[in-house]
Parts: structure tokens; sequence; C-alpha cells
């Protein structure tokens, strides 16, 4: 099968599959197809470790002051929990943003990585958390038979978890194969640090030290400081911030709850504080915000 004739096969797949705007759930648990149909402004998120390629449109996100783009049949992956500013940049009625998102099983990354011919080398030093890549013949291939899966949902206790673990091998194969592996490896700066995120993720409503976080990696406050960054290209105390403020936006949304009220569950001791530092993430201060997301 040609390039061009499985890239169409693959839109007319996650077409059935995502009909509705926005999330559309799947029978696989781990699996998700986003469909947006016109270009999106600024929305932070914060990844939890995942897969996602692009089949249609494109995407920019930024981490941290590091911006990254990309679109058709190219991939993105997260490897560890990060607090991201994603925007849709190409989309419309007639052709929709589509992207399919699979969540990342570090157990079946490690099964994976042990069948494996060629095994990871461990680095000392820790990299970004995020890679953005070209999705070669294969992966597209690996693909294609798990959205087809999707068509045939008794097939899907038997096999689904064979296809997933094929997309985990594809993306060991990737150019970036060696750095996600990290976060299966022990004891490397960014298998550490990654447990120190989920700590941060997991507490983001409390005060944790860095000497804590750092004791946590095995690892100095200052090595940690630079290993940190690399992996999440912020500090410490901006990753809990912009995961605080995230959850904010988040509860404000879903469960309408005020803005000092908000403040205070997700962390801050001061409305005012957390009124500033939600203007300078989001533009506009929290009422005006939500107002302007229901609108």
């Amino acid at each position: 099968m040609s390039d061009t004739m499985l890239e169409q096969q693959l839109l007319r797949l996650v077409e059935n599959i995502a009909p509705d705007e926005g999330l559309n759930s799947t029978a696989i648990p781990s699996v998700f197809c986003y469909k947006i149909s016109a270009p999106l402004f600024e929305m932070p998120a914060v990844y939890e470790p995942c897969l996602c390629i692009i089949i249609q449109g494109r995407k920019s996100v930024m981490l941290g002051k590091e911006m990254l783009s990309y679109g058709k049949m190219e991939f993105l992956v997260a490897s560890v929990d990060l607090p991201i500013i994603g925007t849709v940049v190409e989309a419309s009625e007639q052709q929709p943003y589509f992207v399919v998102q699979i969540n990342i099983n570090a157990s079946l990354l490690s099964e994976v990585m042990l069948k494996m011919e060629k095994l990871a080398v461990a680095k000392r030093k820790a990299k970004s958390g995020l890679f953005i890549g070209q999705v070669d013949p294969q992966m597209a291939a690996s693909l294609q038979r798990l959205l087809s899966l999707l068509q045939t949902p008794e097939d899907i206790p038997v096999l689904a978890e064979n296809v997933i673990g094929e997309m985990h091998y594809r993306m060991l194969r990737s150019n970036y194969g060696n750095d996600i592996a990290q976060i299966s490896l022990q004891d490397t700066p960014t298998q550490r640090i990654a447990l120190a995120i989920q700590k941060l993720r997991r507490d983001f409503d409390q005060t944790v030290a860095i000497d804590e976080l750092a004791k946590m990696a095995g690892m100095s406050v200052s090595s940690f400081h630079v290993h940190f960054k690399a992996v999440t290209k912020m500090s410490p105390l901006q990753f809990q911030k912009s995961v605080r403020l995230v959850e904010a936006r988040a509860l404000m949304i879903s469960q309408r709850m005020d803005a000092a009220s908000t403040a205070y569950k997700v962390g801050y001791e001061s409305p005012s504080q957390f009124s500033r530092e939600y203007a300078r993430m989001f533009g506009n201060p929290p009422a005006r915000d939500i107002a302007s997301i229901r609108l």
C-alpha cells in the first residue's frame, strides 16, 4: 500500500472513530481521538505520558519558553507529565484537526524493551520530556491496525494489548527511541526526575520542599534543578504553579467554582496572588477568562 493510500485510509478510519467535536473515547481505554473543526486559542493542559499522532491539521505546543509545532503524519511524545500550552493552528469544518492519542504504559514499554535485539543505553544526562518526529511507514501501518481494530469490538479483548505493544515498539524504534526509553530504565536521571514530577503532580495543592524532591530523586539540590529543567524546561516551582493554574481553570469550568474558593483549593494562600498569576498565564483574570470560554 502506498503512503498516500495509507494516509487516506487512516483519515477515513479516524473520521468514523471521532464523529463528535472534542474528545472521543474509544473501546480501548488507553486510546482517544480528538476532532477540532476550527483553530483554537491557547489551551493549557497537563499532558500525561502519551503518544499523539496528527492525521490532519497542525498544532503548536509550548513547554516552558520552548515552542514546537507538528502536523499531518507527525507525532508528539510526552514521556513524563508536562504542563503544556497547546494551540490548534490548522483546522476547519471541511478539514478538521484529527489527532490520535495513545497513553504510554511504562511497564509495557519495559516489557517491549527487553524483547528488542538492541537494548536502550542509559544516559547520564536528562533531556527534554517532549519529542516531535515524523511518522514512518511502519508506525503508520501499526496505527492503521490499531484503528481498524476499533471497527471490530469483538476482537479487542484478544488483540488490543498486542497492537498497543506494537505502537510502543514503534516509538522505541523512532529516532527518539533511546531518549523515550530513559523513563523506563532504572536510575537514569530522567526516570528519577519522573518520580519527583509525579509527586508534584499528585500534591500540586501542597507546599513541597525542593530538598525533599531532590532527596527523592537521589540528587543534590543543584543537580536536581539542572536535570529537572532539562526535562520540563522550567523550574520545579514554575512547574507546580503551571499545574495549579491548569487545575484551577478546570475546576472553575467543570464545577463553576468562584475564583477565591478555587485559589484556596489548589494551594494558594492569597486570592489576589492567584488572580495575578492566572492572568499572566491565561491572558485574562479568572472571571473574565471563564466567561469568555463559556461564551
